[in-house]
């Protein structure tokens, strides 16, 4: 069992900046992919970012550049800096875990190869 704790979001101006944090429980989380997906009001959820347990980082077009995910092994916790931030950037941002090790990295952009997620913290950005 993973539980993930999402924090960090708020209202903020657009060119602005946030970090959400997502503080996960379990022995597994060292050895998990990370993944952080956001879902706008009537929108579907979509992927933002992910990091394996290698390190390796694969991001959504949209927001390469501007958002760097990190993970901290010995505080079982992964990090998205959110820098330049848009309107369109206004969603509640979810954190996921996937356990399975097996995960290529391509294939965690796809929110179904995760097992565990978080109750999802709000960013707002206005204009």
């Amino acid at each position: 069992q993973m539980q993930l704790v999402e924090s960090g979001g708020g209202l903020v101006q657009a060119g602005g900046s946030l970090r959400l944090s997502c503080a996960a429980s379990g022995r597994t989380f060292s050895t998990s992919a990370m993944g952080w997906f956001r879902q706008a009001p009537g929108k579907e959820r979509e992927f933002v970012a992910a990091i394996r347990w290698s390190g390796n980082i694969v991001y959504a077009e949209s927001v390469k550049g501007r958002f760097t995910i990190s993970r901290d092994n010995a505080k079982n916790t992964v990090y998205l800096q959110m820098n330049s931030l848009k309107p369109e950037d206004t969603a509640v941002y979810y954190c996921a875990a996937d356990t399975s090790t097996t995960q290529a990295l391509g294939d965690l952009i796809t929110s179904r190869v995760y097992n565990y997620w978080g109750q999802g913290t709000q960013v707002t950005v206005s204009s």
